[in-house]
């Protein structure tokens, strides 16, 4: 919902009532990810998509349908080869979509998701009765769910998680559809030169916050990096050492210069981040290694080290190096081998695959986890 709040905020400005679709479930290839929203007021004015134009006429029949009767609504949509002219995916995947209205009764719960910015947040659904909870790291707003629940969300929200869990059994069971918004991950781009600035711009366009970080005062400004986040006038290291970063920040290496890059890369691939990629050619690689033993890395740590950075895609200027990088990141973050398409088979999107739910036997609340 996140990605229409600033049109979902000016319905709620006014005052107006809406009804909202969202993904909680997908199966094989499907077009947009869990999470994505749609969304129809009572004028009949619809944003947002969750299927890029497949299903979207019966999603928007089924968002009048609660806005007329006040109930929520759950309903899967899938291919089928036995009717052509049936709604369905063409892509050949299946979506469970969660259709509910959002009125006096919830808006402010609601709101508080929409407003919140640079703060993980999440909103918690009830897909049965349609309770509707806001909470963040330190509060919660709207409906009291059972501590369970709320033990659950928490720790999506920890993750940025957003899924569907069953916690509890028989009368005690409580199906929730968690949707967690954290801020964007971080991208820390080190060494002031024409490959970082490219980088920079493809890292905005992947949604990252973008870092450029310099020891040279001439060389790291914010005007010759005009798509950066922020430029950091420090010595590598020290900025890397100090600064904040988790399980999803990626740090581009691009100073090849040895008094740079291998003190800074001592302290990255000791750090728990996603991706370290570092620039150069296989002579600098080779010596980078060698430089990074002798201050006492081992090889479960160098193991970390994608260098050269980048992908083989034969590029040569500044933005094609750039697309090298970012198609390795995107690769190492969702588990690609960075082959075509075309050349081998399977699911072409590895984590859009339904995970399976099982009950833990030993768990004594019935908490039900994905395996």
């Amino acid at each position: 919902m996140r990605d229409i709040a600033a049109q979902l905020l000016e319905w709620h400005a006014a005052g107006k009532d809406y009804a909202v679709a969202s993904i909680i479930g997908i199966g094989g290839s499907a077009p947009r990810p869990v999470g994505a929203a749609l969304a129809v007021d009572a004028d009949g004015t619809v944003i947002g998509s969750i299927s890029g134009g497949c299903v979207e006429g019966a999603v928007y029949e089924l968002c009048r349908e609660s806005l007329a009767t006040g109930t929520t609504i759950r309903e899967t949509f899938g291919y089928s080869d036995t009717d052509a002219f049936a709604v369905g995916l063409t892509c050949g995947g299946t979506i469970q979509v969660f259709v509910q209205s959002v009125t006096e009764s919830n808006r402010d719960a609601v709101e508080q998701v929409l407003r919140a910015e640079g703060e993980a947040v999440a909103l918690v659904r009830d897909l049965d009765s349609g309770a509707v909870m806001a909470l963040g790291t330190w509060w919660s707003s709207g409906h009291e769910f059972d501590e369970r629940v709320v033990a659950e969300a928490q720790a999506m929200l920890d993750a940025g998680a957003t899924a569907v869990r069953t916690i509890g059994c028989g009368d005690d069971e409580v199906t929730v559809f968690v949707e967690s918004h954290v801020p964007p991950p971080r991208m820390i781009v080190f060494g002031a030169i024409d490959f970082a600035a490219a980088v920079a711009r493809i890292g905005k366009f992947l949604g990252y916050h973008v870092t450029v970080c310099d020891a040279r005062e001439v060389f790291a400004t914010p005007a010759r990096f005009p798509d950066a986040d922020e430029v950091v006038v420090e010595w590598p290291n020290k900025y890397l050492a100090r600064t904040r970063v988790d399980a999803r920040t990626v740090v581009c290496v691009l100073t090849h210069d040895a008094k740079f890059d291998v003190p800074l890369l001592e302290v990255a691939l000791r750090l728990p981040v996603a991706f370290v990629g570092a620039m150069g050619s296989r002579r600098t690689h080779e010596d980078r290694l060698q430089r990074l033993r002798a201050v006492g890395m081992t090889n479960a740590e160098l193991a970390r080290l994608k260098s050269p950075i980048g992908l083989d895609l034969g590029g040569r200027t500044p933005e094609e190096t750039a697309v090298s990088i970012a198609a390795e990141i995107v690769a190492v973050r969702r588990g690609g081998t960075g082959v075509p398409l075309g050349s081998h088979g399977g699911p072409i999107h590895r984590d859009a695959v339904a995970v399976p739910e099982v009950t833990v036997p030993d768990s004594p609340d019935g908490l039900r986890i994905s395996v």
